[in-house]
């Protein structure tokens, strides 16, 4: 009997030190196959959220971390199983468990500021105008990671927040909606001009419509405040989606209302803007959602030129410069301006200006056509990551965590 026992305790201690050798063994082969996992379902960190660590503790191998795609992590989970490779699970996939439900929210300032980490120190990434509709994934102190329309993550201040659980966002989406159409502009507390003020507004600014009174719409923010708008200055979501038409008319007049607006690395909004953020504002306020940053919107639309074949170009196209690929350089694309006609295009840079590619005109731009890469046509074209204005209250139901991979 004690041969017995002594046989099956050392078996047992065998079956231990290769199971804990080959658990810390492979801990390098685990990391390979979270790399590519991540670089098969997130090639874009802009836009998804893979991050996932393994370590070898006592017990055998730990994967830790989070993920906005529960496919990523099914793909994960799998690929590990088919090796044979023990592990515990602690990945988690957001939106987070202690949100309880409000999962959604609206942006509640004229313009929410989105940083690339929880803190007004880090850098601004991205804006999101007032009313626009935004997931919510997790909460750090008094900030949340979000994901705008256009797909886009970063950090907002919980102060210029409104979350909201599904049926309540339900509400707010199903109710009748006013968009405000000027440059810059404010609501006031009675339906007079000379009236205190609420807050300021932008181009692109959605409130709930709440009805007329006289000259003005009265209107509601998310979080309940309300305001008076003159009737001037806006117009009923519904009513504009239906009688928007981008144009090339339309998208030059857009694009000259910003004249002379700030550069601000991050900006998306009329008050101040970057290139790409004040090319998304042009189509915006012609009904299109584009992409956030020059280099996703050029994969976007259809290519029309990359030969500086100027007499292709029609006003609304975008046109990309940065840096050409050589060797095993890639290429990189880093500004981004809009054809307006006549050799000339408008783009943000120090502030929003028109530039021209002819050599012999005043406003000759040699840096920008010398590093000319290509332009890309949106009017009427909606290839890519690109919805319609009033669609983005169309927001996507939570996947559920066990999706399989997709093919």
């Amino acid at each position: 009997m004690n041969n017995i026992r002594n046989t099956f305790c050392i078996g047992i201690a065998l079956f231990v030190a290769i199971t804990g050798c080959n658990s810390f063994g492979s801990t390098e082969e685990v990391k390979s196959i979270i790399t590519h996992t991540k670089a098969q379902f997130v090639p874009d960190t802009r836009v998804d959220r893979f991050k996932v660590t393994a370590r070898s503790s006592g017990s055998g191998l730990v994967l830790a971390g989070e993920t906005t795609l529960p496919e990523a992590k099914r793909a994960l989970l799998d690929s590990l199983s088919a090796k044979d490779i023990a592990f515990t699970d602690s990945i988690a996939v957001l939106p987070a468990a202690d949100l309880a439900g409000e999962t959604l929210g609206l942006v509640n300032n004229s313009v929410g500021n989105i940083r690339s980490e929880p803190g007004h120190p880090a850098q601004l990434v991205t804006q999101a105008l007032l009313g626009m509709p935004l997931k919510v994934f997790k909460k750090d102190g008094g900030w949340y990671l979000v994901q705008t329309p256009d797909d886009y993550l970063g950090w907002i201040d919980g102060g210029g927040l409104v979350r909201m659980n599904k049926v309540q966002y339900a509400k707010w989406k199903n109710a009748d909606k006013l968009i405000y159409l000027e440059t810059y502009g404010f609501s006031y507390q009675t339906p007079l001009n000379s009236a205190r003020k609420v807050t300021d507004l932008v181009a692109g600014s959605i409130l709930k419509l709440e009805g007329r009174a006289g000259g003005f719409y009265e209107v509601a923010y998310p979080d309940g405040r309300t305001g008076y708008i003159a009737s001037d200055e806006a117009q009923p979501l519904d009513e504009w989606a239906r009688s928007t038409e981008a144009s090339q008319a339309s998208l030059v007049q857009t694009a000259k209302t910003m004249m002379g607006a700030p550069y601000l690395w991050g900006g998306t909004s009329t008050k101040s803007i970057d290139c790409s953020g004040f090319t998304k504002t042009i189509y915006l306020m012609n009904g299109q959602v584009i992409p956030r940053d020059a280099s996703q919107q050029v994969n976007a639309g259809v290519l029309v030129d990359s030969q500086k074949n100027w007499d292709k170009l029609r006003p609304g196209d975008l046109l990309f410069f940065g840096r050409a690929a050589q060797g095993e350089r890639p290429r990189r694309v880093s500004h981004v301006g809009m054809w307006i006609g006549d050799d000339q295009f408008i783009h943000s840079a120090g502030r929003v200006h028109i530039s021209s590619v002819d050599s012999m005109a005043p406003n000759f731009d040699p840096g920008n056509v010398s590093r000319y890469l290509e332009a890309r046509r949106y009017l009427n074209n909606w290839e890519g990551n690109i919805i319609q204005t009033a669609g983005m209250y169309e927001v996507e139901e939570d996947k559920p965590e066990d999706v399989q991979k997709s093919e």
